[in-house]
């Protein structure tokens, strides 16, 4: 395939939405080389879900092999075991062999919402790293030292503290940089939380004689609490939420995001996206601009009919006062009972009243918009309900 080296797809590739690149005139030399470069991303399948915020760096990808570059995803089915401490204030779960299969179910059919599946070198990580024996991993963890291992900032954070930092997570980065080792990566990819691992990546790489990679670190996502998009906090927009339920999500961003979204999940020219920034500061209504991007996420994900149709939908129930705009707002943590939630908050006068209801299909998720059946439901996302005929109520993740 013929490496594209046209200078403005390049100088966007490097800068769009980018929050540093390491080394940035060695890595556009490589891009105006017209040498197809090997290009990695990692993924842990920490989650059955591919949601927006990972969608920023798959849509990077996306852009390197448009211009005709090489590939390389490693689907960390080993590193998922230990958990990737980045911007964590606490020690990750490791999970299950289960755990991860089940997560991986339909893992590259999202993703390939995004690339060119077919065009992808597919890895996972436990080829190489499941059979390492004690000397090879020592020789790894000899890449670091304690000491650098500590002035992590999450790290320094916890021992600041008092609270523990285990072993096995002074790990995880020296395992992520020797998958750039098994796979010969020229450049990595990454969010912003991402850069100690890529850094490591590099001095791996050099360790075991190869040629450092460039890395490329990118903006991170906030989701729809305002907070970095994260699956463990259930504010997420996946790439697989039913139209209407990606529309109704995105309609509630803040209005302060509306441009970010644009830049970073779209594929939306930069020129547009400084008018839609432009009229946003000439006092444009908000609202109007998120359904011009809710559409576009909507169509990229399910196609055009159904942006239409969610559209449609949105302005039939919200907007056409079927509900109204002001409601109570509870905000709850992420595995709370529905029905608790509701008793606590005075919503509903007691746990026998929520089963009542639920079973009269009284209670309807106005996102989704289905019926909640489930009398024993945990709270994993925001929701939107009507209750009965008269009672409306936001329950948002904290």
């Amino acid at each position: 395939m013929n490496v594209i080296t046209d200078e403005k797809k390049i100088e966007e590739i490097l800068t769009r939405g980018v929050e540093d690149v390491f080394i940035k005139e060695d890595l556009r030399r490589k891009l105006s080389s017209g040498k197809q470069l090997r290009i990695k991303l990692g993924i842990d399948p920490t989650s059955p879900y591919i949601h927006l915020g990972r969608a920023v760096t798959l849509l990077k990808l996306k852009a390197f092999q448009d211009l005709g570059h090489h590939l390389v995803l490693i689907i960390g089915d080993f590193t998922a075991k230990i958990g990737d401490p980045s911007d964590k204030l606490e020690k990750r779960p490791m999970l299950s062999d289960e755990q991860i299969s089940i997560n991986l179910k339909k893992y590259l059919e999202q993703i390939a919402l995004v690339l060119d599946i077919k065009n992808v070198e597919v890895r996972y990580n436990s080829e190489w790293l499941r059979g390492m024996s004690i000397p090879e991993i020592g020789q790894l963890l000899e890449c670091f030292t304690v000491q650098q291992m500590t002035k992590r900032r999450n790290f320094k954070k916890r021992l600041d503290a008092g609270e523990d930092v285990f072993m096995v997570e002074f790990m995880y980065p020296a395992l992520q940089g020797y998958d750039s080792v098994a796979v010969k990566a020229d450049v990595e990819i990454g969010g912003f939380d991402q850069l100690f691992n890529l850094k490591a990546g590099r001095t791996v790489q050099k360790r075991y004689g190869q040629q450092e990679q460039d890395i490329m670190v990118l903006a991170m996502l906030e989701g729809t609490d305002g907070r970095k998009m994260s699956s463990s906090w259930g504010n997420i927009i996946s790439v697989i939420d039913v139209p209407d339920e990606m529309f109704g999500k995105i309609m509630s961003l803040k209005d302060e995001l509306i441009t970010k979204y644009f830049l970073l999940t779209t594929n939306v020219g930069i020129g547009e996206i400084r008018k839609i920034e432009e009229s946003l500061k000439e006092g444009k209504n908000p609202m109007l601009l998120k359904k011009k991007l809710a559409k576009e996420l909507v169509s990229f994900y399910h196609g055009e009919k159904k942006a239409k149709e969610a559209e449609e939908n949105f302005i039939n129930t919200f907007q056409k006062k079927e509900i109204p705009e002001e409601m109570e707002e509870i905000k709850v943590k992420v595995g709370e009972l529905l029905s608790e939630v509701l008793v606590k908050n005075k919503i509903l006068s007691s746990k026998s009243e929520w089963r009542r209801l639920v079973l009269e299909k009284a209670v309807h998720d106005l996102i989704k918009k289905e019926n909640i059946s489930d009398v024993n439901l945990k709270i994993s996302k925001n929701l939107t309900l009507k209750i009965g005929k008269k009672r409306f109520v936001k329950v948002l993740i904290k």
